[in-house]
């Protein structure tokens, strides 16, 4: 963070500074163990948790200063809502760096991969800030604005929605010089009620942005690319057709990854990712379109692309126990990442000759039409042949199973009874473990992965 002394940050916010007028130098923090010398405690009530309680411990570990609604000790600007602070003062440090270029991305899928990707190859060239973890909403964003400087050259930040106006209001903050669309999908889907919604609250992103930035648009679905149409400057395409400024042709799919070749407006050239999954060739063409919207060479993006590796937990988390792959994507789910893992899946079982296992729980947030959604991610297992489907407290994945189907259906009440059925696994299997957050599926990714080490040791 640019340094700043405490009475002007009260100035910036709007609030009124109790105790000396010292000087911050680091970004803002909302765990007090995490400050450091120089920082910003952000005190925040919570349902469970007062972060006023926290302020003596941050003191002591270095914050400066404390952003709250009440007096705590030490020198503390007090503020009527501290998120609506931090994002005033996130505008400011923005606008004081003029040499920071910041993209912004949205979508229903792929945000934090491409974000990471896109750290990633932008960090070869320059001082890049990009938020650890999904760091997207009014506290998040803004937090990461902050740990910019007069040093840093980009900023990637990821702009999530659960209602209409979020991406809005995040998009004022970071007056994003890029703005970049993933694909609009379901995820969220019984929160705004229509896929037509959930496009008009992706596009607030483009709508906002200036003449001079530059919109980057998906064409994996059918809102994306008409957002070009709310936005007076430049907008580049990527995808899988020619139409495309950005594309990928040749895709192959070699030990779980995705191989293909990169054409840009430069060339074409071969690229090989590191992570996991046939899906994520699209999150890699985003990262070309705005790398090569940035001045990177056709060499520079395809070697950023093929050395980067993403560090997000339980996100297609590939797990090599002896003669088993474990795939452990519990962090999150919708339709459209299920049929992506259950792709990958296929694919990875067909390399390596054993049976795939899918150990499905619930999708959340999918509104009226869940039982639907469940039922053909359901049907889609049966037709792309995979030899297990356990449902983990979640029949609906069931509920439209034909009779003949070579897709072996195991409902489980618990994941304890999956952690039983996955007793029948097998060497040389493959294994996906996957649902929604709230699921903590994790838990029995890690059920399995100990019952098998167990298993390998006593034979």
């Amino acid at each position: 963070m640019i340094a700043l002394q405490a009475m002007k940050i009260a100035e910036i916010i709007g609030g009124k500074l109790h105790g000396d007028d010292v000087t911050v130098t680091q970004a803002p923090v909302i765990n007090s163990r995490q400050a450091v010398a120089g920082s910003i405690f952000l005190a925040i009530k919570g349902e469970n948790l007062d972060g006023h309680d926290f302020v003596e411990d941050a003191l002591a570990h270095g914050a400066v200063l404390t952003l709250g609604s009440k007096a705590v000790p030490g020198p503390h600007i007090i503020v009527d809502d501290v998120i609506v602070a931090v994002g005033k003062l996130a505008h400011y440090v923005r606008e004081q760096l003029p040499n920071l270029t910041v993209i912004g991305i949205t979508g229903s899928q792929g945000k934090t991969t491409t974000k990471e990707l896109l750290a990633s190859v932008l960090s070869n060239i320059a001082q890049t800030v990009a938020p650890s973890g999904n760091f997207n909403n009014d506290l998040g964003m803004p937090i990461s604005l902050l740990a910019c400087t007069e040093e840093s050259r980009y900023c990637v930040v990821e702009m999530g929605a659960r209602h209409a106006g979020d991406i809005a209001r995040l998009t004022a903050i970071a007056a994003p010089d890029i703005g970049v669309v993933l694909k609009v999908g379901s995820a969220h889907k019984g929160e705004f009620g229509s896929m037509e919604a959930i496009a008009r609250t992706k596009s607030e992103l483009i709508s906002a942005l200036a003449p001079s930035a530059v919109a980057i648009l998906g064409t994996y679905d059918d809102f994306t690319p008409k957002m070009a149409s709310l936005h007076s400057g430049k907008s580049l395409f990527f995808g899988e057709t020619s139409s495309c400024d950005i594309r990928a042709k040749d895709i192959e799919f070699r030990e779980g990854r995705a191989h293909f070749d990169l054409v840009t407006p430069e060339g074409r050239t071969a690229v090989g990712l590191r992570i996991v999954g046939m899906h994520q060739v699209a999150n890699a063409l985003a990262v070309a379109a705005v790398a090569t919207e940035l001045g990177l060479t056709l060499d520079q993006i395809a070697s950023g692309l093929s050395t980067a590796e993403s560090g997000a937990k339980w996100r297609m988390q590939i797990i090599e126990l002896p003669q088993l792959l474990l795939i452990n994507d519990a962090y999150n789910a919708s339709p459209e990442s299920m049929v992506a893992a259950l792709g990958t899946l296929a694919l990875f079982a067909q390399e390596r000759g054993g049976e795939s296992w899918a150990f499905l729980g619930k999708m959340h947030e999918l509104g009226e039409s869940s039982q639907s959604d469940h039922a053909d991610i359901g049907t889609l297992a049966s037709e792309l042949g995979i030899d297990h489907l356990v449902c983990v407290n979640a029949p609906e994945y069931a509920s439209s199973a034909e009779n003949g189907s070579l897709t072996t259906i195991h409902l489980c009440a618990s994941k304890d009874e999956a952690g039983a059925i996955a007793r029948n696994i097998n060497e040389g299997d493959v294994v996906l473990v996957k649902a929604s957050r709230s699921e903590k599926l994790e838990e029995l990714a890690e059920t399995i992965s100990v019952q098998w080490s167990e298993r390998m040791v006593a034979e």
